[in-house]
């Protein structure tokens, strides 16, 4: 099965060829436009990001593909609550390194804050018409955990560096990515879609 992936994230890329391996994943095309995103919870950004992408791509694209898949994830820290969750991607916009914005959302917390969190993943899949047949659906994943003192190994992307996943000493930034990979979130969700997909590739 051929996939159009709606994301320009290269560390989410990287993490959905190996999730999804044995499926034919096309990136998104880096002259293609900015997907919505201003929905008030995951699954309609997501959803809003798969749609605004198949539509496009029936314009646009270059080679015919079976559906479009588009993520929406995010951090929910309970002492800040649930932020910053859908806006995770849009968190402390004046600066540029991860390094810094973890940085600045533990500053957040107060010292005797309760640390725990979970990140959350929502994928939407649109079928291509003439390709595949349903109407777009959405599955899910979550890992719960606590926020580390502070920003700890150069694994993984975004806020991996500060979130240790229940069970674990070690943020996710720290763990080797195989270990992560049967835990994550994204890891939950891409479980979920092969199931809901019947594991085609």
């Amino acid at each position: 099965m051929k996939i159009l992936l709606a994301s320009s994230n290269q560390g989410k890329l990287a993490e959905f060829r190996q999730l999804l391996a044995g499926f034919d994943l096309v990136p998104w095309p880096s002259d293609a436009p900015s997907l919505p995103e201003t929905g008030a919870f995951f699954q309609d950004n997501a959803l809003q990001k798969a749609e605004g992408a198949k539509a496009w791509w029936l314009e646009h694209g270059t080679e015919a593909v079976d559906g479009v898949l588009a993520d929406d994830s995010g951090l929910c820290v309970d002492a800040l609550w649930g932020g910053p969750g859908v806006l995770s991607a849009r968190f402390a916009p004046d600066l540029s390194s991860y390094r810094d914005k973890n940085h600045r959302l533990l500053a957040l917390l107060p010292e005797d804050a309760d640390r725990t969190a979970r990140f959350v993943c929502v994928l939407a899949f649109a079928p291509m018409p003439g390709r595949l047949h349903g109407e777009p659906f959405t599955v899910s994943g979550t890992v719960e955990g606590t926020l580390a003192f502070d920003h700890r190994g150069q694994g993984g992307f975004g806020y991996d560096p500060i979130f240790i996943p229940d069970g674990y000493d070690q943020t996710f930034g720290e763990l080797p990515s195989d270990t992560k990979h049967t835990l994550s979130h994204r890891a939950r969700a891409c479980a979920a879609l092969r199931a809901r997909l019947g594991g085609s590739s």
